[in-house]
Order: structure tokens, then sequence, then C-alpha cells
């Protein structure tokens, strides 16, 4: 049960992840498990000592939920420590989990740019944490303007990230992602993109990123777990291409990975149930 002096509920102390449900398949679990595991470390936040447990609650809020093809945030929130500590739970962290039905994104998005967003230096840049209202604000700000999200400058001027959802620019066969070092989140389908799907006669890796690097680019699109690659259509009013071939190549190559994780997560499933019966 969650209480007032909860402090992470309070101050934001704690990680989160959003996931997506595929046919009943916590798709890349395993990726999304390690980076939680990852900023928790740097925040102090305790973690459950094993992943599978976790994984099977959630697939039974999976079933309760009958959210077979959803989304899912995934947040641990630390509850001790600081003045406003209320009467303890006995837990140092409590776990939860909630599904969604997965957004309509549209077939492009329109962003702007706001500098000074990311601070790269920073000691938890890239921690996907709960104190996450400046990004919310940061959006809010974008659609009143018209657009459906915001490009986030760091204090070098390099392009970071957007406020959910890392970025890529296409220039001919090179496929451009900024690099950790800008400040941005390592999202798991940029780096699924990076270092495990192969798209045939692309090659993809991160460099440092200018808002004119993406003006000149043939092609602009973003990354999410909910977004999956979404092309970009604008910046600030200046429309650019975004029917290009390399877009479309890795979004086809992305979706065939999807395909066969759940397809090899659903043979994995069916044997485990064999075994416990047999």
């Amino acid at each position: 049960m969650l209480a007032p002096g909860q402090v992470g509920l309070l101050s934001g102390w704690g990680v989160f992840s959003t996931m997506r449900v595929a046919d009943g398949v916590l798709f890349a679990f395993e990726q999304h498990w390690a980076r939680m595991s990852k900023d928790a470390a740097a925040l102090r936040v305790s973690l459950p000592p094993e992943s599978e447990p976790v994984r099977r609650k959630l697939l039974e809020l999976v079933e309760a939920n009958q959210a077979y093809n959803a989304t899912m945030r995934l947040v641990v929130v630390r509850n001790t420590g600081g003045m406003w500590e209320g009467p303890g739970s006995g837990r140092s962290s409590d776990v939860i989990a909630l599904t969604a039905e997965t957004k309509k994104w549209g077939e492009g998005v329109k962003l702007c740019w706001t500098p000074r967003a990311r601070y790269a230096a920073g000691e938890f840049a890239g921690a996907k944490i709960l104190s996450w209202a400046a990004n919310l604000t940061w959006l809010e700000r974008a659609e009143a303007r018209g657009f459906d999200e915001t490009i986030l400058l760091n204090e070098r001027g390099e392009v970071a990230e957007c406020t959910s959802a890392n970025i890529f620019a296409a220039v001919g066969d090179r496929v451009w992602t900024p690099e950790i070092g800008s400040g941005c989140l390592p999202g798991v389908t940029r780096e699924l993109l990076l270092h495990q799907i192969r798209v045939p006669g692309y090659t993809i890796a991160e460099k440092t990123l200018m808002p004119a690097d993406l003006e000149r680019a043939d092609e602009v699109f973003i990354t999410s777990t909910t977004r999956n690659l979404l092309p970009v259509v604008e910046l600030e009013g200046r429309p650019i291409p975004h029917s290009g071939p390399a877009c479309a190549a890795m979004r086809t190559a992305f979706a065939a990975y999807v395909e066969e994780y759940v397809r090899d997560a659903g043979t994995r499933r069916r044997g485990d149930a064999e075994r416990a019966r047999g």
C-alpha cells in the first residue's frame, strides 16, 4: 500500500521503465531490467535481487488486465531516507506496475528545439528516474505550440534526445544517433538497433550531432518502446524528407526482431509448462 511518507513518491526517488507487451510477452524485458538495475545502483534504490520473480508477477498483471498487446510501466520506488520519511513498512523499496492501451502515434512527428535541457556532464545524465516533471513540462510546451515532441539540446548545444524518445539521422547508407556522452537516455529500442539488429545496406553508429546535422539529413526518425520507429516530418516548421528508405528498412528489421523474440519467448513458455506438468 502506498503511503504519504513514502520518500520515493514525495521526491521522485526511484527508477522506472516502459515496456511493450506483445502477444502476452514482455518484449526485451532483460534489457529493461539491466538498465533499471544500473540506474537503481547509481541512485541507491534497492531492486529485488532476482528479475525472474518480478517478470512472473508482471505476467500475472498482464493476464489479470487482459493486456496482451499493451504498454506497461514498471516503477521501483524507494521508501526510506530524508526528514520526511514516514512510518516504515519494513521494505526498502516497492515495485509498482500498471498497464495501458498502446497509444496511436500517427505516421510521423513534428519536432521543435529546447535548448539547454540536458546537462551531459551531470552524474545522473542518462538515468531514467522518477523525477520526470521537466520532461513533461517541455513536452507540454511543445504541444501548446503545435508540435508532437521536442528535441532536447545539452549545455554544448548538441542534440541529446527527445523527452521520451531517442533520435536518429540518416545520410545515405549511414545512420547516426547521439552518443551517450550527449546526456541522452540509452533507450532499449536504440540499443537494439545499435548492437543487435542488423539492417542490410546500412551502418548504424553513434556520433555527436548538432541541430544543423538533423536539418541537413536525408531522413530523421525517433525511436521508443511505444513508438518503435517513427519518421520526423517537420523540424521547427521546416518540412524534411520522411519517406526515405533508411527508416523503412529499419522498421522492417525491427518488426522482424520483435516477431522472432515473441515467437521464441512463446516456445520457451510452452516448454516450461510441459516440464512443470511432466
